[in-house]
């Protein structure tokens, strides 16, 4: 089955073909970094985490992008109100994501760069824009002209008129049209800024993506993600200033946007206070459990978190990690073992077709599941030995495309994880004497993950931790 993903800009599901045969030039929006991660934004990432993962188990290789936007209106006002530099404020803020994101087990982008850091790059996209006819200057302010784009609204599909009466926008009589929307801002007071053309001042919002991605990744990008909310105007935006500077159609071929987390069925907003921070979240449940609680649900459906929705995720976790405890000491090695492979190459067929839809990790799980309980099974019945082993390899495999590491929270246990962790180290040592390399390989790379060096030597095997 080929793998089809849902275009937010066609609003059906398309075949996917990257550009370029095996690569994928893949662009995700980042935080603007002037507080904690709240655990909406947990989700996006987690989401496009696994989206990623899967494009590599597939045998693609992912070029991924993702910015930081650190100079904003809400950056320059909360280092004000706490009366710190900018940039300590954004640094602080940059350096806590990643943090977490590396918690949550999320893979670093192979490129995270600051808007502030584009400048030559942003004024030159805007200078094209001007010459093009597509934007103005106006008293040290630059706006993008919407009308001069005969596909403005494509994304949201919706025309001028309507969005000019359901936006909220600033009234500027100074502009040509209510929608034009600003490319670069001129300098107030004790704001940073930088040199330009149209005199000292800083980027807008929207076009410092544009300028990243067509410095890092082209003309055009394959998958461009981001949440729900960003459709408009942050993405309606981009594509109209980024088709318009190339005059490459389409910018994007695949736009990707995951549902929004609500609380309790009341939508997120920092302006409410209606906010979880992400911290919170991962030292109550911690990274498996919020991910599962993540990727239990479609991508593109809302998410409603409560208590109840995170202990259940705990509890889906945990069964997870029930798959690999160890066939029993005295296993039957005359024990039959057909229906747990056959299981097992199912399980395989399955995942990869729900994946293959969408990227389905709701249904991807479910199939997991009933390789989980084959195991769970076979283990109560006496079997063990190496068709044991390939199916617990199979699960620690595709749990890894979903990026669970599923080793037990230290917390959780007042043995602590050192009896997990000999557990998998003698899986390791089985799957070496039958030597399954590749799975014993996988599980080196999943402790070394947890913060778990293992070191062979001719006594045996031993381990640390970082």
């Amino acid at each position: 089955m080929a793998l089809r993903v849902y275009n937010t800009l066609t609003r059906k599901k398309e075949r996917f073909v990257p550009r370029e045969k095996g690569r994928v030039f893949f662009y995700v929006c980042g935080p603007t970094v002037y507080d904690s991660a709240h655990i909406g934004h947990g989700m996006s990432y987690v989401a496009f985490d696994a989206i990623r993962r899967y494009l590599e188990y597939r045998g693609y290789h992912v070029r991924h992008v993702q910015n930081f936007t650190d100079v904003e209106d809400k950056i320059i006002r909360r280092a004000a109100e706490q009366g710190m530099p900018w940039r300590e404020l954004t640094a602080k803020y940059i350096h806590e994501f990643l943090a977490e994101m590396d918690e949550l087990n999320v893979q670093r982008a192979h490129l995270y760069p600051f808007a502030s850091q584009e400048i030559d790059h942003i004024v030159r996209l805007i200078q094209g824009l001007i010459e093009k006819g597509n934007a103005y200057p106006l008293d040290g302010d630059v706006y993008f002209r919407v009308k001069s784009d005969a596909r403005y609204g494509q994304l949201s599909h919706r025309n001028l008129e309507d969005m000019q009466a359901g936006a909220r926008v600033e009234i500027d009589e100074r502009k040509e049209h209510p929608m034009d929307f600003a490319l670069w801002k001129s300098a107030k007071q004790g704001e940073p800024s930088w040199d330009s053309p149209w005199g000292p001042g800083r980027p807008g919002w929207h076009i410092e993506c544009s300028a990243m991605s067509l410095r890092y990744l082209g003309e055009q990008i394959d998958i461009h993600g981001g949440g729900r909310d960003l459709i408009f105007p942050h993405h309606e935006n981009e594509i109209a200033q980024s088709e318009c500077f190339t005059t490459q159609h389409p910018f994007v071929k695949y736009w990707l946007h995951n549902g929004l987390l609500q609380l309790g069925g009341e939508k997120m907003s920092k302006s409410t206070g209606n906010l979880i921070t992400l911290r919170e979240v991962l030292d109550t449940y911690g990274a498996d459990a919020f991910r599962f609680f993540v990727l239990s649900s479609h991508y593109r459906r809302p998410l409603t978190f409560t208590e109840d929705s995170l202990q259940a995720a705990t509890k889906g976790a945990e069964r997870l990690r029930s798959a690999m405890r160890p066939a029993r000491l005295d296993y039957d090695p005359d024990v039959d073992a057909t229906l747990l492979l056959q299981q097992m190459e199912t399980t395989q067929s399955q995942f990869e077709e729900a994946m293959d839809d969408d990227f389905n990790t709701a249904q991807a799980l479910a199939t997991l599941f009933d390789l989980v309980r084959a195991i769970n099974q076979a283990r109560d019945d006496g079997l063990g030995g190496e068709a044991f082993l390939q199916a617990q390899g199979t699960v620690l495999a595709l749990s890894r495309v979903l990026g669970f590491r599923l080793a037990p929270r230290p917390a959780q246990s007042s043995l602590g994880a050192s009896p997990f962790i000999e557990i998998l180290v003698k899986l390791r040592r089985e799957l070496r004497d039958n030597k399954q390399w590749a799975l014993a390989d996988q599980v080196r790379d999943a402790l070394a993950g947890q913060g778990v060096t293992l070191e062979d030597s001719p006594e045996g095997t031993s381990w640390h931790t970082k």
